[in-house]
C-alpha cells in the first residue's frame, strides 16, 4: 500500500495568502445595497498556487488501482456535495475503475484538519465512486469555510495528478501541475453558462458552469456574497476540464426577484470573462 501522505504545515496556514477574507459558507450576508455593485468591480481577481497549499504524496507512492495502458483515459470527476447529509460533507470520486482505497488521500484530507467519518465505494456502468462523508476534526461539523473546500478539492486533485499522472491531460490543472497538459483547451467565454431558477419563496437556485482552475469554488461565493446574496448550501463538481456549481441563494431570505437575478448573472460572467489584451498585460 502507498507510503501516508507527508505532513501538512503548509496546509491552512498559507490560506492567508488569498485577498479574501474567511467567510461562512452557508451564512454569507455581507455588502451594502446589492444595485451598487453591479459589474464594473475593479477587484483584483483572487489566485492560488497548488504547490504551495496542498500536501503533495512522495513521487514513489502508488496508490491501489491498476490499468491497462491501451486503456482509454476516463474522465476524472470531484463531487463536493453540501445538500445530501446535514451533518456532513460529502464528497464523491470517480476516474473510471482505476481507483482503489484512496487511503492515502484519505490520510491527505486528515492532514487538513478533517475528519473522514463514513466511507462507501460504488460500482455501476459509469466506473467506480468513492464517497466520503467529512466533518472538521475540532468541531466535528460539517465543512463551511469555502478556502477548505476549495482545500479539500484541490487536494483530491493533486492526489490524481500524482498518483494517476494519465489523469493530467483530462484536468485543468494538469497544465501547470501535471506531466501533460490537457489537449482540449476550454474557452472560457463559450463554456460559462449561468442561470438563476425559482427553487421557492425562500430560495433561488444558481447554476454556474466553466472552465475549471484554481481558487473557482472560493472566487465565485466572495462574488455572490459581495453583492450581499447569502449562499445557503451548494454542490461543486470538478469534471475534467469544467467546474459546474449549484448554489441555493436567497436575499434576505427570499428568493432572488428578476433584477437581483440579472445583477448576480453579470458580475459572475464579468468575472469568468476571458481577459482582455489590455487587462492581461499588468
Amino acid at each position: 500500500m502507498a507510503a501516508a501522505m507527508a505532513s501538512s504545515g503548509c496546509t491552512l496556514g498559507l490560506y492567508t495568502k488569498l485577498v479574501a477574507s474567511r467567510t461562512a459558507f452557508f451564512r454569507c450576508s455581507f455588502g451594502s445595497d446589492p444595485v451598487k455593485h453591479l459589474c464594473t468591480s475593479s477587484k483584483p481577481r483572487l489566485s492560488y498556487s497548488l504547490s504551495t497549499m496542498i500536501p503533495k504524496a512522495s513521487a514513489t507512492a502508488i496508490e491501489d488501482g491498476s490499468y491497462q495502458e491501451t486503456d482509454a483515459v476516463p474522465t476524472p470527476k470531484v463531487i463536493i456535495d453540501q445538500d445530501s447529509d446535514p451533518n456532513a460533507t460529502v464528497v464523491e470520486i470517480t476516474f473510471g475503475d482505476r481507483l482503489g482505497a484512496l487511503l492515502d488521500t484519505m490520510n491527505a484530507l486528515k492532514n487538513l484538519g478533517l475528519n473522514v467519518v463514513k466511507a462507501n465505494v460504488c460500482l455501476d456502468s459509469s466506473g467506480k465512486h468513492n464517497t466520503f462523508s467529512i466533518t472538521k476534526a475540532s468541531t466535528g461539523r460539517k465543512v463551511d469555510d469555502p478556502e477548505l473546500l476549495e482545500a479539500i478539492r484541490l487536494t483530491i486533485i493533486s492526489n490524481l495528478l500524482e498518483y494517476h499522472p494519465e489523469s493530467s491531460a483530462q484536468l485543468a490543472m494538469g497544465e501547470a501541475f501535471g506531466v501533460e497538459a490537457p489537449t482540449q483547451k476550454l474557452d472560457v467565454d463559450i463554456a460559462t453558462r449561468i442561470h438563476v431558477y425559482d427553487d421557492s419563496p425562500e430560495r433561488s437556485l444558481l447554476s454556474v458552469e466553466t472552465a475549471d482552475r484554481p481558487g473557482l469554488l472560493v472566487d465565485l461565493v466572495k462574488i455572490i456574497t459581495d453583492i450581499n446574496v447569502q449562499v445557503q448550501s451548494g454542490e461543486f463538481d470538478t469534471e475534467g476540464l469544467l467546474a459546474k456549481a449549484k448554489f441555493h441563494v436567497s436575499y434576505k431570505g427570499k428568493a432572488l426577484i428578476k433584477p437581483l437575478q440579472q445583477v448576480v448573472t453579470n458580475s459572475l460572467r464579468y468575472f469568468l470573462r476571458r481577459p482582455t489584451t489590455e487587462e492581461s498585460s499588468f
